[in-house]
């Protein structure tokens, strides 16, 4: 059995050799299949060398522009997302430090800007107070004995009111500051003062940014506040010094009030012998009754030779006496600084009345080739005249103190840079006589000369300075 089993043995194994080996060409003729671009050894071209081994086709002007461009605009944008970059993380930190110190010195600084304002406003609220006492303290001692007394402080009195009550405003208004900005618990917690909830770190921030940008303005207002005060205040200091004087006068003669016993005498440098002179001054009037003495000229035989008067409404203006008259309605106000002028030609007669630097009236023939005598006496704010009984001790006719002087006629108010000169002064010198804020008072008279001049004042009347 072994022997016809053999043969059949090796056909089965013949057989699977075969198969094997035709199963390898298969693979080897799957593997060795050919592609239609394939080049084959025959077709190879042989290879040239070239001039440029990287050359390029040649490229127009225009293709060159835009790859400039576009490796421009690429860089560009690289560098502006570079800088966006940098900007981005530094402002956030810049950001973040001062949230930090707002939240951490926002309300010690808040406070001591408040302090040093409120203070700022005590201060000054004190020092307008004490200035405001102490005129009003001068203003009745000059008026101790007087029922209407002119005061030193009229005008001044009402601007330190003013002041004052600016420099209280200003106090009640830091208070507020401080109510509304700086003394809020809610700020500096980060609280909602409507809702009473905490707010989120954003709206924290942004609460506390508007808290800077209202007390910036606020500050702006209190600092522009205290300048302008400041500057009424220098202005007040300025005028206090002056006491309001004219032309640069630094000081003027006080009449309290009209009585017979108040006036002030003058004696002239030169005697007045002269057919020519022009008398200047500067006057404030309280009251004015229909004849109000302001200069006044005469002797035992003529007590009218000079008399420059004021009327309800008009400047008189009269050499010789009431017969030569010059009369200018409406060339004065009471209560204000008026400058007056009268001028005199013998030669020609001519009579002329300035007020504030203006001719206002002129009148020709007056007192025509008469001379002014000597030996007369001269006064201010009040007349001499012969109605009253004779002097017991000369008995010569001369009027005496007591009864010379009539209270009807006398003058209430201040008078500043009073000046005689022998000459009849021209219309441009006149009108730099009258300037308010010019330097008046330094051209004096070469008779009368203010400042410099006797004058002697009697009854009450005063200089004040």
């Amino acid at each position: 059995m072994f022997r016809w089993r053999l043969p059949q043995a090796v056909c089965v194994l013949s057989v699977c050799v075969c198969l094997l080996l035709a199963y390898e060409d298969d693979i080897e003729v799957n593997y060795a299949d050919t592609y239609y671009n394939e080049i084959t050894e025959g077709d190879t071209p042989e290879p040239t060398p070239s001039s440029s081994p990287c050359s390029s086709p040649d490229l127009t002007k225009w293709d060159k522009i835009f790859s400039m461009l576009e490796n421009s605009q690429m860089r560009e944008n690289m560098l502006l997302q570079y800088a966006d970059d940098i900007i981005k993380v530094e402002m956030g930190s810049l950001r973040g430090e001062m949230l930090r110190f707002v939240a951490q010195y926002g309300g010690s600084c808040g406070v001591a800007v408040e302090t040093a304002g409120r203070r700022m406003a005590l201060q000054l609220e004190g020092r307008l107070r004490e200035t405001l006492e102490r005129h009003k303290l001068g203003a009745q001692t000059s008026a101790a004995a007087a029922g209407n007394s002119v005061g030193n402080s009229n005008n001044l009195e009402p601007m330190l009111h003013q002041l004052l009550s600016a420099a209280r405003a200003q106090a009640s208004r830091l208070t507020k500051l401080e109510t509304s900005c700086f003394s809020s618990p809610e700020a500096g917690m980060g609280m909602n003062t409507k809702t009473g909830f905490q707010l989120p770190e954003g709206g924290r921030a942004g609460h506390q940014e508007q808290e800077v940008t209202s007390r910036e303005v606020a500050l702006d207002g209190v600092l522009a506040a205290l300048q302008q005060t400041r500057v009424e205040l220098e202005e007040v200091l300025r005028s206090s010094r002056q006491r309001y004087l004219p032309a640069g006068c630094e000081m003027a003669l006080l009449f309290p009030m009209r009585s017979r016993r108040i006036y002030t005498s003058v004696t002239p440098d030169v005697p007045l012998s002269i057919s020519f002179f022009t008398v200047c001054m500067w006057v404030k009037p309280t009251t004015v009754a229909n004849k109000t003495v302001l200069f006044s000229y005469g002797n035992r035989r003529n007590p009218y030779e000079i008399q420059l008067l004021l009327g309800q409404t008009s400047a008189l203006f009269t050499i010789g006496g009431e017969a030569h008259l010059v009369e200018a309605r409406g060339a004065v106000t009471p209560g204000e600084w008026n400058h007056l002028c009268g001028a005199w030609s013998s030669k020609q007669g001519l009579a002329s009345l300035w007020a504030g630097g203006k001719k206002v009236a002129s009148t020709p023939g007056v007192a025509e080739g008469h001379t002014l005598p000597d030996g007369g006496s001269l006064q201010l704010g009040q007349e001499r005249n012969g109605c009253c009984p004779q002097s017991p001790s000369s008995g010569t006719g001369m009027t005496g103190f007591e009864g010379g002087f009539d209270p009807k006629l006398a003058f209430a108010g201040k008078m500043t840079g009073v000046n005689m000169w022998d000459r009849v002064l021209s219309e441009e010198e006149i009108s730099q006589l009258a300037l308010q804020k010019g330097k008046g008072c330094e051209q004096r008279g070469n008779m009368v000369a203010w400042g410099v001049t006797e004058m002697v004042p009697h009854g009450g009347a005063q200089f004040i300075y």
